[in-house]
């Protein structure tokens, strides 16, 4: 164990509130999410799939973009285009403040 001092970059405490959802799609995939509203990431959500522990940051921006689901979630199109209409419903737009 080093004697060391850490190197913070960052420490940061918010509250944060969860929304926990399980569903199934016309593509017979299940899915158990974790999508947490924070006021970081420019108003984006983290969205955890809890069956295997990926967690992306994701916005309107991220979902519109070709492939991106299937390849962060390791979906097949049909289950990726379930959860992208899922997600389009509680994802908002990303927001900058300055």
């Amino acid at each position: 164990m080093s004697a060391e001092p850490l190197d913070f970059l960052s420490d940061f405490t918010e509250n944060t509130s969860t929304r926990f959802v399980t569903f199934i799609g016309e593509s017979m995939h299940r899915f158990d999410l974790a999508v947490t509203t924070t006021s970081r990431f420019y108003g984006k959500k983290l969205v955890t799939d809890l069956q295997s522990g990926l967690t992306a940051i994701l916005g309107q921006d991220d979902l519109e973009e070709e492939g991106y689901l299937e390849s962060f979630y390791r979906l097949e199109d049909d289950a990726a285009e379930d959860l992208r209409r899922f997600l389009t419903l509680v994802v908002g737009e990303a927001h900058f403040t300055d």
